[in-house]
């Protein structure tokens, strides 16, 4: 089985209440290839309603776009540099510099979310993003990011 972006993190970098996978109480979001792009899925859980009855709470969905986003970052970065992510030499971790969310349509609870991320450019430490969200085939969501190369 494939292994998600997020899963080949060094384990200091594996908390985030988005996408850790050593945070057992958070969402497990996990990224992959899709040909040129990246892919994500979510299944949003009853507590996850917003304001509006049956719809996705907004905040949900920010995070959702950020830790897809983040994490798409570290894998362009990586193949942009001719690499494979491995457990190994994990890839380097990105932070979110800018995020911006449209949100489109209110987006609906009871199904699976689809989590999009292009590429828009590489620019040494930084990494812009184009994003989207979609349920049912329909975008409810776009977003843009700018990630940032996290040096300690």
């Amino acid at each position: 089985m494939e292994k998600a972006f997020q899963d080949y993190y060094a384990d200091r970098f594996s908390h985030c209440y988005g996408c850790g996978r050593l945070n057992p109480d958070g969402l497990q979001l996990k990224s992959y290839w899709d040909g040129d792009e990246t892919i994500a899925r979510f299944m949003p859980r009853p507590e996850h309603s917003g304001g509006v009855p049956d719809h996705v709470y907004g905040g949900l969905i920010a995070s959702l776009l950020d830790c897809h986003g983040t994490a798409s970052a570290a894998a362009f970065a990586c193949r942009a540099a001719n690499c494979e992510m491995s457990s190994v030499t994990p890839p380097d971790r990105f932070v979110t510099a800018s995020l911006r969310v449209d949100y489109l349509r209110p987006t609906p609870m009871g199904m699976e979310l689809t989590i999009k991320g292009r590429l828009r450019s590489i620019d040494g430490r930084k990494v812009r993003l184009d994003l989207s969200l979609s349920a049912h085939g329909e975008v409810c969501v776009r977003g843009e990011m700018l990630a940032i190369r996290y040096v300690e």
